[in-house]
């Protein structure tokens, strides 16, 4: 569930992490999951089904979105500003920007955005994951988007891990060089707590990152 804390803010619990106290109600976890939804849709995907516009940095009107959204989906009279504002501060992968009255997806995009992320203290080294049967190909061609407008790199090993293992149960992961990538004048931006972005990643920057160790299996006591 979602709530607020009058000292602490936002947060996704019964009980405010930093002090202990219940706080005030903002939604249940069916609401938040279903809104949460919707504010993804809007902000990477399909702006224009609720008649919205967007402007071309991504970024959305929080008024607008609400009022859309209240009379798109009747179930929501109650809904206000403040509840996106809380869905996008309390997002675990830090997939929203606010400033002031305006939102935007900071990563995920398939409409396009000119999106101007910050581009300092970048990893020296980033992560992607693909299948077996993709690796050789990627190692030789270079990593380019697919189904979103930019390559989405992941912060560390286990992130990677982590996103590819939606596709596969056991992903492969590639290494980027970025420090070699951004000398040879890659722009790579941060979105997000654990994301990056990049138009595409030629093949000298890449190599296989080493297999994960092998899990012990517990001893007999």
């Amino acid at each position: 569930m979602l709530r607020e804390c009058e000292q602490h803010g936002y947060f996704r619990a019964a009980a405010c992490p930093i002090c202990g106290q219940e706080g005030r109600f903002l939604m249940d976890d069916r609401e938040l999951d279903h809104l949460g939804r919707v504010l993804t849709g809007i902000l990477r995907h399909f702006p224009d089904r609720y008649g919205l516009p967007m402007d071309e940095h991504g970024w959305v009107s929080l008024p607008q979105i609400v009022r859309a959204v209240s009379q798109r989906h009747r179930g929501y009279p109650w809904l206000r500003v403040h509840h996106f504002v809380a869905i996008a501060e309390t997002d675990a992968k830090g997939r929203y920007e606010v400033r002031d009255d305006m939102i935007r997806a900071t990563y995920g995009h398939t409409v396009e955005v000119a999106l101007d992320l910050p581009t300092e203290n970048i990893p020296d080294q980033l992560y992607y994951p693909v299948t077996e049967e993709e690796a050789a190909i990627v190692l030789e061609v270079g990593l380019k988007p697919s189904d979103r407008k930019r390559v989405h790199l992941s912060k560390t090993a286990e992130d990677a891990r982590a996103a590819g293992s939606v596709r596969t149960p056991h992903p492969v992961l590639l290494e980027i060089d970025t420090r070699a990538a951004r000398a040879g004048g890659l722009v790579i931006m941060r979105a997000g707590k654990t994301v990056f972005l990049v138009d595409q990643v030629p093949s000298e920057y890449l190599k296989r990152a080493p297999a994960a160790p092998p899990t012990e299996a517990p001893r007999d006591a």
